[in-house]
């Protein structure tokens, strides 16, 4: 029974530490494509938008040292960079180029519903790791405000979004949460179920 016991134990351990290894490679495939998306929308701000580039370079900066953060996390938990991380980064391209496009607002919605959902799955990361990995935890924490100031930033310059705006939005929430799944094989999903199954069992 001991033995059993011990098997099992060993068993989520390795299970845990699979899903950490999806973490830092979602996170780094994520901060790649928002790198993505702001250098596109900076380009086409340059012609169109100058008076967007200056927040959009300060979020472009942030993302750049967020990418780094989670590049560096990797060796440790035996991860590496994602199998799609080519949807990511052309992705992220084209994303950008054609929401600075269609002007200012689109900028700010495509920011405010790339935003939201990181925020959301960091909020489930942040969950998860607080007693498996105290240390990924806290590089999740250093970024979180400015991922956080990101979506204040472009909430703030939403004005009324049309019904058009609102369908892109979530669109764009929609395509983030299927690549953050995909790239984390169906953990995101597993995190959710946790954070449910915990709240539920403290209520």
């Amino acid at each position: 029974m001991l033995q059993v016991e011990i098997e099992k134990e060993r068993s989520f351990r390795a299970r845990d530490a699979l899903t950490i290894a999806r973490i830092v490679r979602v996170n780094h495939a994520g901060e790649f494509g928002a790198i993505r998306i702001y250098s596109a929308q900076m380009l086409v701000s340059g012609w169109l938008w100058p008076d967007c580039v200056s927040s959009l370079a300060e979020m472009l900066g942030d993302e750049r040292r967020h990418c780094v953060l989670f590049r560096d996390a990797m060796p440790h938990r035996k991860s590496r960079p994602c199998r799609v991380m080519q949807f990511w980064s052309c992705g992220g391209w084209i994303l950008g180029f054609l929401t600075a496009l269609l002007g200012r607002q689109a900028i700010w919605v495509c920011t405010a519903a790339v935003e939201a959902a990181v925020h959301r799955h960091l909020d489930d990361q942040l969950y998860f790791l607080k007693d498996r990995d105290p240390a990924l935890s806290s590089i999740i924490l250093s970024i979180r405000d400015e991922e956080i100031a990101h979506l204040r930033h472009a909430e703030e310059r939403l004005v009324a979004p049309s019904l058009a705006f609102r369908a892109l939005r979530q669109a764009i929430s929609l395509v983030t949460d299927s690549l953050i799944w995909l790239s984390t094989w169906g953990d995101s999903t597993r995190m959710v179920r946790a954070l449910i199954a915990d709240g539920r069992s403290a209520g």
